[in-house]
């Protein structure tokens, strides 16, 4: 790796969690959606990606949301509006008040598209979010389902690299909880995919 490119990456981990704490600290402010930032890497503004914003107080959790696949023109406007939802409209918390943003601190996930998981194997906890599905239709072979981002029953996901997750079997319960899919008795299809993360 090149020196402009270790230089890139730290750019945009600063410009990622930049992005998230101002648009949020101006939205709970001011209840104003924050415009684009002068100066912002091209990777940003040029292309698309899902991403996942989330916030902590203390170290610990006040909110997370994301979108698994992009929604918004680009990757900086898709983390604006995900820091926003994260604030205010995670079910788990109550709004984040202007009172606890000196108390925040933010993290920002980059999601790779996500791919079909053919075999367990592929999965890495530590490496690989996962994205679980109930399989909406029946179908004579259920690894010909292409990721297509449109709504099921019922999806859950998991982020990668999580403290308390350290086993396959266990990243994918946690998502099945998360989406209320009993895998015993409901057909899955399972994704994985991969992020770039800044805090």
């Amino acid at each position: 790796m090149t020196k402009q490119e270790v230089k890139n990456i730290f750019k945009n981990m600063e410009e990622c969690v930049k992005i998230a704490k101002d648009a949020v600290e101006a939205y709970l402010k001011e209840g104003k959606v924050i415009m684009l930032p002068d100066g912002l890497p091209p990777e940003l503004l040029q292309k698309k990606a899902g991403t996942f914003v989330t916030i902590e107080k203390e170290g610990m959790l006040r909110g997370c949301i994301g979108t698994f696949l992009p929604i918004q023109e680009n990757i900086a406007k898709e983390i604006i509006q995900n820091a926003i939802s994260a604030a205010t409209e995670d079910y788990r918390f109550g709004p984040i008040t202007k009172e606890e943003l000196p108390l925040l601190s933010y993290t920002v996930y980059v999601l790779e598209k996500p791919q079909l998981v053919k075999d367990i194997k592929e999965l890495d906890p530590k490496k690989y979010g996962v994205i679980i599905r109930t399989c909406p239709i029946v179908l004579p072979n259920v690894h010909d389902v292409v990721f297509d981002g449109r709504p099921v029953a019922k999806t859950g996901l998991l982020l990668p690299d999580l403290p308390e997750v350290n086993a396959v079997e266990e990243q994918i319960s946690i998502a099945c909880q998360k989406a209320g899919i009993d895998p015993i008795e409901e057909k899955i299809i399972i994704y994985k995919f991969s992020v770039e993360k800044y805090q």
